[in-house]
């Protein structure tokens, strides 16, 4: 289980490595367009089952934290749906990771 800490205060939000890994993808490529939006995600029943969100913008203060010392494989098809969510007027929302496509698995191997 990785961590998002985010801001001076250092606000823990926990996410499997794997999501983490494709999050921070993600968010570092719209900050280093200087690209500021909202990220939403679903919060564990552990933590209330609501939801979060927290505005980024190229001044956040972001720490990621993983739990392995591995870096996930990267699911191409699961950054292109965060990219577009990220892109969106709703901003980013962590969506649960496709089933890659037996094209882009093939892509994969050569």
């Amino acid at each position: 289980m990785g961590t998002l800490l985010y801001g001076n205060q250092g606000i823990v939000i926990n996410f499997d490595d794997r999501a983490l890994t494709h999050l921070q993808i993600v968010i570092s490529t719209k900050l280093r367009r200087r690209e500021s939006f909202i990220f939403t995600w679903s919060d564990s029943a552990d933590e209330g089952s609501g939801r979060s969100a927290i505005w980024l913008d190229p001044t956040s203060t972001l720490h990621y934290r993983y739990f392995g010392s591995r870096t996930p494989a990267i699911n191409r098809e699961w950054i292109e749906a965060l990219m577009l969510s990220a892109n969106s007027t709703g901003g980013l929302v962590l969506i649960a990771e496709p089933v890659p496509s037996p094209i882009t698995t093939a892509k994969m191997r050569r």
